[in-house]
C-alpha cells in the first residue's frame, strides 16, 4: 500500500483536531467536512488549509452547504449570526442534523424509475415539488432584493412559499413577485386588534392560508447570535432600532398603520386553544398551525378545525428542547390520522432528509437556511440554485428507493436506527 503524502496527513491530522476542538462542539462545521452541517469556523481560515475555495457561481455548487460558506465569507457578522443560531448551546439546532443522519434508506431495484414524480397536494392545490419556501424574517439583511428574490426563484421553479409576518417586504409586492398569492406566517402579538389587522390585510392580499407560530413561547437565548454581533464593527442602530419590539418592527411593512402602542414582543405567553378557535372564526382561509411536536397538541389542533400542521422546532430558533423535529413527525402524523396534511421543517438539507421525512408520513418539507445561504450568495440565482439541487438529490434518492412517485414512499422505505 503506497504511504499517504504529507499533505494529505496533515489535512487529516487538522480535521480530527477540528472534530475534538470544543469551539466546534454541537454548532456543526461544513458539510463537506463532516455531517453535513453549518459551517461555524471562519471559513477563510478553513479553505485556506484545506486547500479549497468558495464558489464563484451558483452553477459550481456541489451542494447546498457551498453556499454557506459563501454565505459566511459575504454577510456582516451579525447578519450571518442571525442566520446561523439555535438557542443556547445550539444542541437543538445539532440534533435536527444528527437525528436525520441515523435513518437509513431502504434500496430497492428493478424498477422503472425513468420517470419520476415528486408533486404533491398541499390544501387543495397541486405542486411540483414537496419542498416548500420556509418563512423567515428580515431577509434585506441578507440581499438588497430579500423576500422579492426568493419569491421570483419560487415562481421560476414552481414552489410554495410561506411569507413571515417580520417581512421587508409587503405582502402585496410578494405575491406579485411570485406570480400568485403565497401563504402568510402569523406571529400572535399579545394585542388582538393588531393580529385582526395582520390577517385581514394578507386575507385582502388574496394569501390562501395563515400559518400561525405556536413554537415561540419564550424569549429564546441566542447565544451564537450575540457572539457573532460582538465581531460587528458597524453600528448597527443606524439601520435599525432593537431597543423595544414596537421599534424593531416599525419599519416592517406589515404593520404599517397599525397602532403599535402597547405591542412589547411578537410572543404571546397567554395564547391558548381559545386563541386558535378565535382566530378560526376570524379568517375564511386555511388555517395552518406551525410548531406542533407531540401527539397530544396534533389532536387538539385537529379537533379545533385547523387546516394543516408544520412539525417544527422554528429551525432549533426557539427551543433548548434537544428533540429533532425528525423525531416528533411521526407520533404527530398517527394523531392526525390522515385527517389534516402534516409538513415538516428544521434542519433539512438533503434530498435524502426530504425522502425520510416523506416516509415517515410528512406530506411536504419546508426548508429556510439553505435558501437564505443562497440569497446571500448569488440573490434569486442562488436560491433558484439551492431549490434545483434539493430537487435533483430528492429525485435521485426516489430512483435509489425504487420508488417512481411519493406515493410509493412509505415507512417500509427507511429503518429508524
Amino acid at each position: 500500500m503506497k504511504s499517504r503524502s504529507p499533505r494529505l496527513q496533515d489535512r487529516r491530522r487538522f480535521l480530527r483536531f477540528l472534530g475534538a476542538s470544543p469551539l466546534l462542539a454541537g454548532v456543526g462545521w461544513p458539510g463537506w467536512l463532516a455531517g453535513q452541517q453549518e459551517i461555524s469556523a471562519r471559513p477563510a481560515d478553513l479553505l485556506k488549509l484545506l486547500g479549497e475555495k468558495p464558489i464563484a457561481s451558483p452553477e459550481e455548487a456541489s451542494s447546498v452547504f457551498d453556499f454557506d460558506v459563501v454565505a459566511r465569507a459575504t454577510l456582516p457578522p451579525a447578519h450571518y449570526g442571525y442566520l446561523a443560531t439555535g438557542v443556547d448551546d445550539d444542541r437543538t439546532l445539532a440534533a435536527n442534523r444528527e437525528a436525520l443522519t441515523r435513518i437509513q434508506i431502504r434500496a430497492r431495484h428493478l424498477f422503472d424509475v425513468s420517470n419520476v414524480d415528486t408533486s404533491t397536494e398541499l390544501l387543495g392545490e397541486r405542486w411540483e415539488s414537496p419542498i416548500v419556501i420556509a418563512p423567515t424574517g428580515s431577509q434585506k439583511a441578507f440581499h438588497p432584493e430579500g423576500e422579492i428574490a426568493v419569491a421570483r426563484a419560487a415562481r421560476a421553479k414552481k414552489h410554495a412559499m410561506i411569507l413571515s409576518t417580520v417581512t421587508t417586504s409587503s405582502v402585496e409586492e410578494v405575491n406579485e413577485a411570485r406570480g400568485a398569492p403565497v401563504w402568510y406566517q402569523l406571529y400572535p402579538t399579545p394585542l388582538w386588534r393588531v393580529t385582526e389587522a395582520l390577517v385581514k390585510r394578507a386575507e385582502a392580499a388574496g394569501c390562501p392560508a395563515i400559518v400561525l407560530t405556536v413554537d415561540l413561547p419564550v424569549g429564546p437565548n441566542r447565544e451564537t447570535a450575540r457572539r457573532f454581533s460582538r465581531l460587528d464593527e458597524r453600528d448597527c442602530t443606524v439601520c435599525h432600532d432593537n431597543t423595544t419590539y414596537a421599534s424593531s418592527i416599525r419599519n416592517k411593512p406589515m404593520f404599517d398603520g397599525i397602532d403599535l402602542a402597547g405591542v412589547e414582543d411578537n410572543i404571546h405567553l397567554g395564547m391558548t386553544w381559545d386563541f386558535v378557535r378565535r382566530l378560526r372564526d376570524l379568517t375564511r382561509v386555511k388555517l395552518v398551525l406551525k410548531g406542533i411536536v407531540t401527539e397530544e397538541d396534533a389532536a387538539l389542533a385537529v379537533s379545533n378545525g385547523v387546516d394543516g400542521i408544520i412539525v417544527s422546532n422554528h429551525g432549533a430558533r426557539s427551543e433548548a428542547s434537544n428533540r429533532a423535529t425528525i423525531d416528533c413527525l411521526p407520533e404527530v402524523v398517527k394523531a392526525v390520522g390522515g385527517r389534516v396534511p402534516v409538513l415538516i421543517d428544521s434542519g433539512f438539507r438533503r434530498g435524502s432528509d426530504i425522502f425520510k421525512a416523506i416516509a415517515l408520513g410528512a406530506r411536504a418539507i419546508a426548508v429556510g437556511r439553505p435558501y437564505l445561504w443562497g440569497l446571500a450568495s448569488f440573490g434569486q440565482e442562488g436560491v433558484e440554485a439551492v431549490l434545483q439541487i434539493l430537487r435533483a438529490e430528492l429525485t435521485e434518492v426516489l430512483q435509489t428507493a425504487g420508488a417512481p412517485s411519493l406515493s410509493e414512499v412509505t415507512p417500509r422505505s427507511v429503518v429508524l436506527d
